[in-house]
């Protein structure tokens, strides 16, 4: 059968040996990586199909293992006071968006990622998980298959109070309902039901609660006085997400701050830790937490700055960490490079400046296999090994900010940027040629996300956000109050 054969290129495949393969070749037959070696080695067919990568690095396809759904069309308002983005981004997402925002939405942050080579990515439908409509889920998703992007999505319940209000707008008029704890939960199993597995088994569900105890604050950590004992609620949801996740097969994510793994560990029949389950953040847990999360295996992903998640304690107690953009609002990105220079450039500040922590052969790691295995996935993605599937980025590095040519992993973490991205395959299928989307217009795709993201500023009443602030003197002067949107909680 006939492949596609990648040669001459540097490949760094993140395979158990951690080989660099100069002048190495690595051939796809269907949706399936066959050969991965030098050159000389792999066997190129009469009707294959030669890319030449002279002066390029061949890696997996990076993967983001958290990040949010909606982000992408509110990014940069309230940016520069962050209770203006609190005040706004919840409300917002709850009360004006629409079906068709979500379209849009997925049509642009997967063009960001794809030309940025992210090739899975997980995105959350809005900031406090909203599950009562799944057409949002299912049209984000439809958007991401169009593309030819996995994509995991995550719904599932918002955090107390219950019920919850919100507003839809199906009929061009804002009506507004009430939505229980139960009714969260069915939004949430008829988005697995639509969607899960679908585009060939590239878009997965996973049942995402706000944080893994709702009682204690979501955002924060807690103190010992504050995180004693679980509530009712606290174990209502978690069994109710542990039944959900079991009879559809699905995995768990959600985020958690200090005193959540602890409170959480106390409910030793539906824990929402374990094997299945990735953790974003993280922040300020405990030794006794880190030692929770070694026993029971759960896995935690990380977005810098993040400076109070103890990423080298948990390392050290076997714990699996991978780095997230957490993206992309207010100010944050996509572009997986970018995200896991940040977070080394932090992690060496805060260890006093101790370059032997993160070299780049172990942050690129934590943005492909490390990644994969926090979404249960490394034995299919996260590395160009013989049997996995056949998601490979091509990276142009024949570039001024580059050279010389030589160390590609040094390069590729230190310097490199998700612009320097050429060739994006999925599934044995290219998806980006030549910087350029293959499946889409992505002309057409910027002006449909820009309209909505207008029409979504017109609903909310946001326009005078958007206003040029005078280089941001607006927001920093002492002498004025920061006018906070009227928007409804």
């Amino acid at each position: 059968m006939a492949g596609t054969v990648f040669i001459n290129g540097t490949v760094v495949p993140v395979d158990a040996e951690r080989r660099i393969i100069e002048d190495g070749a690595v051939r796809v037959v269907g949706d399936r990586i066959v050969a991965v070696g030098p050159k000389s080695e792999v066997t190129i067919e009469p009707d294959d199909r030669v890319v030449d990568c002279r002066g390029k690095l061949v890696i997996p396809g990076l993967i983001d293992a958290h990040g949010h759904a909606g982000h992408c069309l509110i990014r940069s308002i309230g940016v520069d006071t962050n209770p203006l983005w609190m005040k706004i981004v919840t409300p917002v997402y709850y009360h004006y968006v629409t079906r068709e925002f979500w379209y849009a939405d997925g049509l642009v942050s997967g063009l960001e990622r794809l030309t940025a080579g992210v090739t899975t990515s997980v995105s959350i439908i809005t900031s406090m998980p909203r599950s009562d409509d799944p057409q949002f889920a299912i049209n984000h998703a439809r958007a991401y298959g169009e593309i030819g992007l996995r994509e995991i999505i995550c719904t599932g319940p918002a955090g107390l109070p219950w019920p919850r209000t919100v507003t839809r707008w199906e009929t061009g008029e804002p009506q507004r309902r009430s939505v229980s704890f139960d009714e969260m939960m069915e939004g949430t199993e008829a988005a697995i039901e639509a969607i899960n597995g679908s585009a060939d088994g590239r878009i997965q569900v996973y049942v995402t609660p706000f944080t893994i105890v709702p009682s204690l604050d979501p955002s924060n950590m807690s103190t010992p006085d504050q995180a004693v004992s679980l509530t009712q609620a606290d174990r209502d949801q978690a069994r109710a997400v542990r039944e959900l996740a079991r009879k559809h097969g699905v995995r768990i994510h959600s985020d958690a701050f200090a005193g959540h793994i602890r409170l959480a560990f106390q409910d030793k029949e539906n824990a929402l830790l374990g094997p299945d389950i990735h953790l974003q953040h993280c922040w300020g847990i405990s030794h006794e937490e880190i030692d929770i999360l070694a026993e029971t295996g759960t896995h935690v992903t990380h977005a810098p700055p993040g400076r109070s998640t103890p990423v080298i304690e948990m390392l050290a107690r076997g714990v699996n960490v991978a780095v997230t953009s957490d993206g992309t609002a207010p100010s944050r990105y996509f572009d997986m490079l970018q995200t896991a220079r940040s977070f080394q450039s932090t992690q060496h500040v805060l260890r006093n400046h101790d370059r032997y922590y993160f070299p780049p052969g172990k942050v690129l790691e934590m943005i492909t296999i490390d990644a994969a295995r926090a979404l249960g996935m490394e034995k299919e993605i996260g590395s160009l090994e013989v049997g996995k599937k056949a998601d490979v980025v091509v990276i142009d590095m024949d570039q001024p900010h580059l050279t010389p040519n030589w160390l590609p992993v040094h390069r590729l973490i230190h310097q490199a940027v998700g612009a320097d991205v050429e060739m994006v395959m999925v599934d044995g299928e290219f998806v980006l040629r030549d910087r350029k989307p293959v499946r889409v217009d992505m002309s057409a795709a910027l002006a449909e996300g820009n309209r909505q993201a207008q029409a979504l500023v017109k609903r909310a009443g946001l326009e005078q956000h958007l206003r040029d602030p005078g280089w941001g003197q607006f927001y920093r002067s002492f002498d004025k109050r920061v006018e906070l949107p009227d928007l409804p909680i």
